[in-house]
């Protein structure tokens, strides 16, 4: 299709891409004169009405989001059986192209395209869209180094999508989340397991599950053990590592809830890999309807080597293992023996492994295992420098965690981790609070985070903003601090006020308006009103009356950020009496 035109403007100038049901052409927009992307159903589709709803789906999902780090769609069409969708044209690669050509990423790099997919997934969300094929594919990297999550062609609203079932299994096999290899029910968690397994990728330059086929890779999403990624690749810090393996969880409930609390974390190691960060899952032990447990049948599945549901070593009854299964079975001679002697060796196999449990414990908390193990002393109460000297006496590291406000005396420490009396091996590190006293504040830290994040988490802390100046940063996000003065961790007085450098400029840039179907004048009223300018105009012939005059385009997205006095080009419907629908 190279050199066809369509909806007379679009000029196909080279095929840049191939999918499971579309081809993506660049192009030439002739009224705007600018590059843009094409994606076209492809022919053996455009009978389906299952694919052609899900490629128009694409179009309504992507088109009604704006963000950053979303492929913008500026337009629609379908003529002569050719049905397409007209992207903002990317140039760069994607993110498998990437991961191919470095083997394994910097932790960093990962941290920060993670930050990036994220971010598009959070604003995703927030519009009740479900990407549901999250996978370095769809995922392009700018030659700036910037990310665009595209592909939307199997997103649904969440307010209906995750209500029932379907028995059709959507996605792609080494990303999707096991909910969806089952075809049960998704939500916002099920992209956050999929860029999990990104993250994955990324830092050890393979996916966590492998196999000869898509099925063999679903049964391994919903059964097995993952790898822990810092197995594989010793340089992950362990925070990104015990990150990676909350957003994998099996059970969504396990798993990061939302997109932004994803972001706080990735953030927080992106500038310190030592970040204090609670991992900790969610208990298991939620609300559940289950049968009453039996003690006979526990009894008997002890015995006999079967789980609660009467299936050997805990295997399904179709399980592929069974002939192997009956190769082991004992004899039924045996059998009988242990069943009529059952009660006593169960007890005496509780009180045994109890026993060994306590002796075990003993040893640890004893230092049994080490015979350079030292004993933590109490410093609670101690100035600061006073529990130092005595805990290098002991050959222990001090450390100090955090400062909090308190009545005691400035300085001194509250508490200690490990308490006193715990043996530990000598070179251990002591993490220590001390106190701040009642009439000062610790400066938090806020480097790296959105502005009014930063705003908030400053007066959270008895603090005032202070000066804010945008400066340009290319290595932060937009409206993220990348300066603070006093610094982190620094003791000021209550009230003090912190200044902060931003990226960016609050003065010079301003929303782009949505200029659709305003008419000419009305449209550079509202530029004007917004500090910004009409650029070039092209009109669009038409035979609708009503549409004379009105916009139909804009070269710059609704809602996008640019410098003030930009040009906004736009084209506009011209009645014409004789033209073709």
């Amino acid at each position: 299709m190279v050199g066809a035109m369509l909806g007379n403007r679009y000029e196909l100038i080279e095929k840049i891409g191939e999918g499971g049901m579309a081809e993506v052409y660049k192009a030439k927009c002739h009224i705007l004169n600018r590059f843009v992307a094409i994606k076209i159903l492809k022919k053996e589709f455009i009978n389906s009405k299952d694919f052609v709803s899900k490629f128009q789906a694409e179009a309504k999902a992507a088109g009604s989001l704006s963000d950053n780090h979303i492929v913008n769609i500026y337009d629609v069409g379908s003529e002569e059986n050719v049905n397409y969708i007209v992207m903002e044209y990317i140039a760069g690669k994607t993110l498998k192209e990437v991961i191919k050509e470095y083997g394994t990423l910097e932790f960093s790099t990962a941290i920060e395209i993670g930050i990036q997919i994220a971010k598009a997934l959070e604003c995703a969300h927030k519009n009740n869209i479900i990407h549901r094929d999250i996978k370095p594919h769809n995922i392009m990297i700018t030659e700036q180094g910037n990310v665009k999550v595209t592909d939307f062609g199997i997103a649904r609203m969440s307010n209906f999508s995750t209500i029932t079932n379907t028995s059709k299994v959507v996605g792609s096999a080494h990303y999707f989340s096991p909910e969806q290899a089952k075809g049960s029910i998704v939500d916002c968690r099920s992209d956050l397991y999929s860029l999990g397994i990104i993250l994955y990728e990324m830092v050890t330059g393979k996916v966590p599950y492998d196999a000869d086929t898509p099925v063999s890779i679903a049964l391994k999403h919903i059964q097995e053990d993952v790898v822990p990624p810092i197995n594989l690749n010793k340089n992950v810090p362990e925070n990104l590592n015990n990150l990676i393996l909350k957003c994998i969880e099996k059970e969504p409930v396990r798993r990061y809830q939302n997109a932004a609390t994803l972001i706080k974390d990735l953030k927080a190691i992106k500038y310190n890999k030592d970040a204090d960060i609670n991992f900790n899952n969610y208990s298991n032990e939620y609300t559940r309807v289950m049968d009453p447990v039996d003690v006979k049948t526990i009894q008997d599945s002890l015995l006999h080597n079967k789980d609660l549901y009467g299936n050997k070593d805990g295997l399904d009854e179709d399980d592929e293992d069974h002939e192997e299964e009956e190769e082991v079975k004992k004899p039924k001679k045996k059998n009988k023996i242990i069943k009529n002697k059952k009660i006593p060796i169960i007890i005496l196999s509780v009180v045994v492994f109890v026993a060994l449990i306590g002796i075990v414990a003993n040893m640890y908390l004893k230092g049994g295992f080490s015979n350079k193990s030292v004993v933590i002393p109490n410093i609670i109460g101690m100035d600061k420098d006073e529990a130092k000297k005595s805990l290098e006496s002991k050959g222990l590291e001090f450390k100090i965690k955090s400062q909090e406000r308190s009545d005691k005396p400035k300085g001194e420490v509250l508490e200690s981790f490990p308490m006193e009396g715990v043996k530990v091996k000598k070179g251990s590190e002591v993490k220590v609070v001390i106190s701040a006293g009642n009439d000062s504040e610790i400066v938090p830290n806020v480097v790296g985070l959105d502005l009014e994040e930063a705003k908030e988490l400053i007066t959270k802390n008895n603090l005032n903003v202070g000066e804010i100046v945008f400066k340009d940063n290319s290595d932060y996000e937009k409206n993220e601090v990348t300066k603070q003065s006093p610094k982190a961790d620094e003791e000021v007085k209550a009230g003090e006020k912190v200044d902060l450098v931003v990226n960016g400029s609050s003065e010079k840039e301003v929303l782009v308006p949505d200029l659709t179907n305003k008419t000419l004048e009305e449209a550079k009223a509202v530029l004007e009103s917004f500090k910004l300018r009409i650029g070039k105009t092209a009109e669009i012939n038409t035979n609708d009356k009503e549409k004379d005059g009105k916009i139909y385009n804009q070269s710059i997205s609704p809602n996008s950020k640019v410098p003030k006095e930009t040009e906004i080009n736009i084209s506009y419907f011209k009645y014409k009496e004789n033209v073709l629908p």
